[in-house]
């Protein structure tokens, strides 16, 4: 099917037949180059049934599996004899069966429609992805099996209380498309092309001045890696820097994303555990012998522990000792509430043995998908090569944007908007779970980022929270799942930032009530 004509996917979009289309049948319409196509396709495999019964079933299977969307409408029998190579009584003839069965209506005027039907459905990601519908098709590699135990499905929409996102209600949006679009007109040739350059000059200049400034990181630009997002760069550290069955040092409780890539990578995982002053190095440090120490020094991940001074100085001299990197995830710095921010691991001290990892995610939007390395310099050099090798360098265009809206104080003036912005999120929440507290639930200080910790004293409790909540579009995650070693700590992790606030009423006084009519016996 051609793109001019009336059935093409792209008049569909323009009459919003096709809203609501699953991604899987976009690919089917699409990637085929139109309909006739992905029919030539499916006919062309070896069959013994005539040609009408085949056709006729491919148009029913596709229909009943949402990949041809009610009022969609079809190419005429005429248009799709011609291009399928057959003739037109055999279109016709599987139309006329789909017209009688209900798959197929006519309307007035010329055309066929996908009938509306109540039982067509769309196939999920979950679905795709679980296990029933991978076991016994796939083999799976250890690392992808060691992945998979740390990816859980995924949410449809952001329900209340997802922790790590940010107010995207209150994100500067029409500025930020001005600034994208105006680099999109002025665009370079060379950025059409491959680079290696570890990312755009003007962004890495602008980073460096702003992270000198606000976190007290030691760096020249030169020093910067631009990165899509901070997994990539934690991917890309344990891809440079360990192997198989070395030692990785991590918090515990920790973050899932880092414990995830650990353990694709077949690192040898030992939890360290946290205190009121953070990671607690000497559990581990005359036994152990780490390659890599993860730690979020500044607000740990997710107790929201500050690790003190002395443990700071510790945890350098350790990484020295044994030969380590630390990576320093410095995920949500910029929120802290009536406290001076502290500085970065990193620049303690000149020379330190610290890759520092930022991400625009939590100040901007996730889906922005970009991040940072600060990287020592006898690192820049392979890091720089590897990543233009394996993951490619790109969104230039992108890149630009930021840097000006950096470099023009948009950047620094968001974060001051948005701390006000959590900072009244986050008392209303305290509000709202003003009853459960003074029935015994246990709230983190909160005194920087975009959660709260609720600690609980049985794991039933937290269990029965998190199922009855998820009835509610609220999304409770359990503090004990973010431990390696079971049986974790019971408690919620409770992300207020992205919540709005009539939300953050409304969930709060249901885990309030909830708490107390569960703690009332």
């Amino acid at each position: 099917m051609k793109a001019s004509e009336p059935g093409a996917i792209g008049s569909l979009r323009k009459s919003g037949a096709v809203k609501g289309v699953p991604s899987s049948g976009y690919a089917l319409l699409e990637q085929a180059d139109g309909l006739s196509d992905a029919l030539g396709l499916a006919l062309g495999k070896p069959s013994t049934q005539p040609l009408t019964s085949r056709l006729y079933h491919a148009l029913r299977e596709w229909i009943q599996a949402g990949r041809l969307v009610s009022g969609q409408r079809l190419p005429s029998t005429r248009q799709l004899a011609q291009e399928l190579g057959l003739g037109r009584n055999t279109v016709l003839a599987a139309f006329d069966q789909l017209l009688a069965e209900g798959f197929l209506v006519t309307r007035q005027g010329p055309g066929t429609f996908v009938a509306d039907l109540p039982f067509q459905h769309e196939p999920t990601a979950d679905t795709a992805s679980s296990p029933s519908a991978v076991d016994g098709r796939v083999n799976l590699s250890t690392r992808g099996t060691a992945l998979l135990a740390y990816c859980p499905a995924q949410q449809g929409r952001h329900p209340a209380f997802v922790p790590g996102v940010p107010a995207l209600d209150r994100f500067p949006h029409a500025r930020w498309q001005r600034l994208v679009r105006r680099h999109l007109q002025h665009m370079p040739m060379d950025w059409l092309a491959y680079q290696v350059q570890g990312g755009v000059p003007s962004l890495r200049e602008a980073l460096a001045d702003y992270l000198q400034l606000s976190r007290s990181v030691r760096c020249r630009p030169e020093q910067i890696l631009i990165v899509q997002g901070a997994q990539q760069g934690f991917e890309l550290i344990v891809r440079l820097l360990s192997d198989s069955g070395d030692e990785v040092w991590l918090e515990e409780p920790g973050y899932h994303g880092a414990q995830a890539c650990f353990a694709a990578a077949g690192l040898d995982m030992q939890p360290v555990p946290v205190d009121g002053e953070g990671m607690q190095i000497e559990a581990l440090d005359d036994s152990g012998h780490p390659r890599l120490i993860y730690v979020t020094p500044s607000h740990q991940y997710p107790s929201g522990v500050t690790m003190s001074l002395a443990r700071r100085l510790a945890l350098l001299e350790a990484a020295e000792r044994h030969g380590a990197w630390i990576v320093e995830d410095d995920y949500d710095s910029e929120f802290r509430y009536g406290q001076r921010p502290v500085a970065a691991l990193q620049g303690l001290v000149e020379d330190a043995r610290v890759i520092y990892v930022g991400t625009f995610s939590k100040v901007m939007y996730p889906g922005l998908r970009l991040g940072y390395l600060v990287l020592p310099e006898p690192l820049v050099e392979p890091f720089r090569r590897a990543h233009a090798r394996i993951h490619r360098e790109g969104q230039y265009t992108v890149q630009a944007a930021l840097a000006e809206f950096i470099a023009r104080g948009h950047f620094s003036r968001h974060v001051r908007r948005m701390r006000d912005c959590y900072c009244r999120r986050q008392a209303l929440l305290r509000e709202a779970l003003a009853p459960a507290v003074t029935r015994g639930l246990r709230l983190s200080e909160g005194q920087a980022g975009m959660h709260l910790v609720a600690w609980l004293d049985d794991v039933e409790h937290e269990r029965h929270l998190v199922d009855r909540a998820a009835g509610e579009g609220i999304s409770l995650s359990p503090l004990s799942s973010y431990y390696l070693d079971a049986p974790g700590r019971p408690g919620l992790v409770l992300g207020y930032a992205g919540t709005v606030e009539d939300e953050i009423e409304r969930a709060g006084r249901w885990l309030a009530q909830t708490w107390c009519e569960l703690t009332s016996d």
